[in-house]
């Protein structure tokens, strides 16, 4: 076979050098503290019986998808899953995608204009800076959660149609912004906030609605993005917002003008998982108690000051180095605990650490002795 090369092979060379070359994660059996299925409804057999059962019962083909989902493939699940979403998130409509990144590409393409301005977190997904990039509007960075900036970018650009964007949770390292005071500052000046709530769903709020929910503050943002693989273990995301939103999208977003939607199964799957969720709030409960304890154990344990202050399901330890942090995770690792280390280049150098993901599913017992492990292993290096 043809050996691949081309312009990115020096970084490539230079990443596995520096132990930052990222491979394939293999299936294992080792306590999950790694990935994003906070809840657990990944694996819910309740959530595929359901499924199935709806299907069978609306004689639907799961595999269906006839065409665009507004000419030929508009069906009452489309319709159904959607109206369910907007009630639960008590928002005018909800519009789904097939994934994040789709929502966040068609979002920015279409809404922000030639002449408006897009604020966005220094921090954000890679998915939006992508949808940025592709609108026709100017774009600036402001410094991370750092209202102070955004409103002296706001100062400097008058007169302009402003579009301020941010995570309620940032997937790092679970940091979650002042959304009060960055509410104030839109109405203040007039701006639109839109908030990926990606890393929220199923986490925040009595039935996981987010954090935006949580804080009461659904009126005051224009736009919620939501994404479904972490909360409800399923491909999909939805833009929550107005009629006038929702209409804007369908017209001109790429994905609603003749691209074929995806199956009945995609909505069905996306459907019985939020009835799930609505129903069963034991597990956001459990979700929570294991973050409570989760802190309350690093803090005992003298942690407090390695890891970035979270109250999310994401918690990030600063271990600077690639080796270092590298070597403490398989430490972890062969101990039986599946735990990830963030290598720079991806963050910045110095800023090494390791995530860890807490689910519902993990006891109290498994977070106190990882932490017990973490810290033998910090203190004695």
């Amino acid at each position: 076979m043809k050996s691949f090369r081309n312009s990115a092979q020096p970084e490539l060379n230079q990443q596995q050098q520096n132990d930052a070359l990222q491979n394939d994660a293999l299936p294992n059996d080792l306590v999950d503290f790694a990935s994003n299925d906070y809840i657990g409804f990944s694996d819910s057999e309740i959530i595929f019986k359901d499924t199935q059962e709806y299907l069978n019962e609306n004689k639907y083909i799961e595999a269906a998808a006839t065409g665009s989902q507004f000419l030929s493939g508009n069906q009452k699940v489309n319709q159904e899953t959607e109206a369910f979403i907007a009630n639960f998130h008590q928002t005018q409509t909800a519009l789904l995608f097939n994934s994040g990144c789709d929502a966040h590409i068609g979002f920015f393409s279409v809404v922000p204009q030639k002449g408006d301005l897009i604020l966005y977190d220094e921090l954000c997904d890679e998915s939006i800076c992508d949808g940025i990039q592709l609108s026709n509007a100017k774009a600036y960075k402001f410094n991370h959660n750092d209202c102070e900036d955004v409103e002296k970018l706001i100062l400097g650009n008058p007169n302009t149609i402003i579009y301020i964007v941010t995570e309620s949770v940032f997937s790092t390292d679970g940091d979650c912004p002042n959304l009060e005071e960055l509410v104030q500052i839109s109405d203040k000046h007039h701006c639109y906030l839109v908030v990926d709530e990606s890393h929220a769903l199923g986490i925040f709020g009595l039935k996981g609605q987010g954090f935006v929910q949580m804080l009461g503050l659904q009126d005051a943002i224009f736009a919620r993005i939501l994404t479904f693989e972490n909360a409800l273990g399923c491909p999909g995301a939805a833009i929550l917002g107005s009629v006038n939103l929702r209409d804007c999208l369908v017209n001109f977003e790429q994905n609603f003008k003749g691209i074929t939607g995806p199956s009945l199964g995609f909505f069905a799957h996306i459907l019985i998982g939020y009835q799930q969720l609505k129903k069963d709030s034991a597990v956001v409960l459990k979700l929570r108690e294991n973050i409570i304890h989760f802190n309350q154990e690093k803090n005992l344990l003298g942690l407090k000051p390695l890891f970035v202050h979270s109250k999310s399901a994401i918690q990030s330890a600063i271990i600077p180095g690639n080796e270092n942090v590298t070597s403490i995770a398989q430490k972890l690792q062969k101990k039986g605990f599946d735990v990830k280390a963030i290598l720079s280049p991806t963050v910045p150098e110095g800023q090494e650490r390791l995530r860890f993901s807490l689910h519902s599913y993990n006891s109290e017992e498994e977070i106190s002795e990882l932490l017990q492990l973490l810290s033998v292993f910090v203190f004695s290096t």
